[in-house]
């Protein structure tokens, strides 16, 4: 595999635009590289935009919160239009989002698990690749990052190909393999092997919480997955090989041209 070469400093003005995802690759491009070629290939070369939906932006707001102030009250005033109602109450989500803010705040634990420095970025090259992470909290002092996310469930399960069956919203989101990657950056940046938490709050009425460790044992698969898979994707990122679509993505989709019929039952494996 071919080293990507670094031209200009990654800073947190510069850390999401495509000129620093063509020079770097992260989590979320492998992930969604890993999904599908084509649409990551088209983001890349500036064919198509991607807008946050509002998941996204609530998440945003979220960790926004824990951030700083400052970080807060600026993401407040820069998305005014998607918060509030004309009459100046906030949309049901970002009402939802204050009550998750508050049951994390009143949680001691909680808060310790997301003590540190905030959006933390290191890079490293590991596989023969460069790569970029930002990380939301990191401790080094006590020994520990650690990444707050947002779930509709905690004990909800889900069926995976990738690990041949079920699994939790952890390994389905492929949060498993973002924490082994970061764990992996930090240290090859810094020395440091630091270890992984993630702060997991749900969405429903009351909202449930916990604090969730990782095994050292499921980092090595990730390592290898993430190995296995990488020559791949830097051969299309490289423009040495065709991006194969997905079929199924939005991009896909709108590129989408029938040439036959399919049987009832390949609708489930297409």
């Amino acid at each position: 595999m071919t080293a990507t070469v670094s031209k200009q400093p990654l800073t947190s003005a510069n850390y999401y635009s495509r000129e620093m995802d063509m020079q770097y690759m992260s989590v979320s491009q492998f992930k969604k590289f890993v999904e599908c070629e084509a649409e990551s290939m088209a983001y890349l070369n500036g064919e198509i935009e991607r807008q946050q939906n509002k998941a996204m932006q609530v998440g945003s707001y979220i960790h926004a919160a824990f951030e700083s102030d400052d970080a807060f009250n600026q993401y407040i005033k820069e998305n005014t239009d998607i918060i509030f109602k004309k009459n100046g109450s906030k949309y049901a989500d970002f009402e939802k989002a204050d009550q998750i803010i508050e049951t994390l705040k009143e949680d001691s634990f909680a808060m310790f698990a997301m003590t540190g420095e905030k959006e933390r970025i290191y890079t490293a090259n590991l596989f023969g690749v460069d790569w970029k992470i930002k990380v939301d909290n990191v401790n080094p002092e006590v020994g520990f990052f650690s990444d707050l996310k947002t779930t509709r469930d905690i004990h909800q399960r889900f069926w995976s190909n990738k690990y041949e069956g079920w699994v939790s919203f952890v390994e389905q989101w492929d949060y498993v393999l973002q924490m082994s990657m970061y764990r992996k950056v930090i240290e090859e940046s810094t020395g440091l092997t630091l270890t992984p938490y993630i702060v997991a709050v749900t969405k429903e009425d009351i909202p449930n919480k916990a604090v969730i460790h990782f095994d050292e044992s499921r980092f090595q698969f990730e390592y290898e997955y993430v190995e296995l898979m990488l020559e791949r994707i830097v051969q299309v990122k490289n423009g040495d090989a065709e991006p194969i679509g997905c079929g199924k993505c939005d991009y896909c989709k709108s590129k989408k041209k029938l040439n036959g019929t399919i049987e009832v039952g390949e609708l489930i494996y297409a």
